[in-house]
């Protein structure tokens, strides 16, 4: 073959690529939003898409209703084949396990979720991790025979999500191997409030948006950046740890060895603890959501307090880093106003306050699901994995 032929064909693969990473990482498309993305001719991308299609790779599908008041024919959009395999996200939360199930076609088959004992050991949760798995796959038939990969999205500092199984935390590296041995697939591994960053960049609040600041608020309080459109790590997989800011370095001591910290101000015990001082104790963090729900005074009073310092510090954040949105997950987002205006307000007077610029605080779309969710972005947007036998061939 001359290498006249041998350099077309590497072009045309490295166009093939481009039209399969955009799918992967968006979802459906219309030709004219490839075009935009890829920057290729019409012409080139029609023959493209035009032979994917015929191999199976891609499938086209009629999107929503163009024109005013949905008038007009249905816009047509490209999407990988849903039948190119199946992705299992995975939380590992300090009470929950919950699952997520989608395809490579970004469509979502099945959540669910089971409690975790509080005292379980490494082997009973992972136990319960492949049990959720199983009840899914029987009861949504879910068809294991395609599932590429699983993500699992864990509490505490990941180095790597893609360093070998023996550098995954010591803490959650049985479970990880575990879920190898049972399902045959590469399993990857990244924190937990980073996947829901990832989720909501994806699929809810900050869709499309490529500057962003995500914190989950529940038990604890994690964080996840994404500026220019890519998940932030850092050097030692750090990025995002909001809740241990230090507000106040004389504070009382966090498990992280640091003092003061903001998630023990702030997260579920102390928020509880708080309450309980003020004479209305609560068992846990979804009886404090209900109270508060219900405007008990001093559950109010607690929570807006505690936005306020949530706030602050998203305020030295988005200094900082200048993202577009902030979003608020985790089980106090659903508040509404009795957290969102505190941070609101927070990040309009703190960060950079005569500044023409504008960024919206918004809470999360995706609930409980979001960081099982994210462990199947994590693999959408960052790992191969089109099955290689619906990839396009050439020559």
């Amino acid at each position: 073959m001359s290498r006249p032929a041998d350099a077309l064909q590497r072009l045309r693969r490295v166009h093939e690529e481009a039209v399969l990473d955009n799918l992967r990482t968006s979802g459906a498309l219309s030709r004219a939003e490839l075009m935009a993305r890829t920057g290729l001719s019409r012409t080139t991308l029609f023959a493209i898409i035009s032979d994917m299609i015929e191999q199976g790779a891609i499938v086209e599908t009629r999107g929503p209703e163009a024109g005013p008041r949905g008038r007009g024919r249905p816009a047509a959009q490209v999407r990988l084949n849903p039948e190119a395999g199946q992705l299992i996200g995975l939380e590992l939360a300090r009470q929950q396990v919950r699952v997520a199930v989608a395809n490579v076609s970004h469509q979502i088959v099945a959540t669910d979720a089971m409690d975790l004992p509080r005292d379980g050991d490494l082997d009973a949760q992972a136990e319960i991790a492949v049990s959720l798995v199983r009840r899914v796959v029987r009861e949504r038939g879910v068809r294991l025979s395609a599932l590429e990969a699983i993500g699992l999205g864990i509490v505490g500092v990941v180095d790597d999500p893609d360093v070998p199984l023996g550098l995954v935390p010591a803490r959650y590296s049985p479970i990880a191997a575990r879920l190898e041995r049972e399902f045959g697939v590469r399993v990857a591994v990244d924190n937990n409030a980073r996947l829901a960053a990832l989720a909501e960049r994806t699929w809810g609040a900050a869709r499309s948006v490529d500057n962003v600041v995500y914190v989950r608020w529940s038990v604890g309080v994690g964080g996840g950046y994404i500026l220019g459109g890519r998940l932030v790590r850092g050097a030692h997989g750090a990025a995002g740890e909001l809740g241990h800011v230090s507000l106040d370095p004389d504070g009382p001591p966090c498990h992280c060895g640091g003092r003061g910290c903001l998630e023990g101000r702030i997260g579920g015990p102390a928020l509880l603890d708080a309450c309980a001082a003020r004479g209305v104790a609560l068992p846990g963090l979804a009886e404090l959501v209900t109270a508060a729900q219900d405007r008990v005074p001093e559950v109010c009073q607690v929570i807006s307090a505690a936005a306020g310092d949530l706030g602050r510090v998203l305020a030295d954040t988005v200094v900082q880093l200048d993202p577009e949105r902030v979003v608020l997950g985790g089980e106090l987002s659903v508040l509404g106003s009795l957290v969102l205006d505190p941070v609101r307000g927070a990040v309009a007077s703190l960060s950079l306050p005569n500044s023409p610029r504008r960024i919206d605080v918004v809470p999360g779309d995706l609930g409980s699901s979001a960081s099982a969710l994210g462990a199947i972005a994590l693999m959408l947007h960052e790992e191969p994995v089109i099955a290689e036998h619906l990839r396009p061939t050439v020559g």
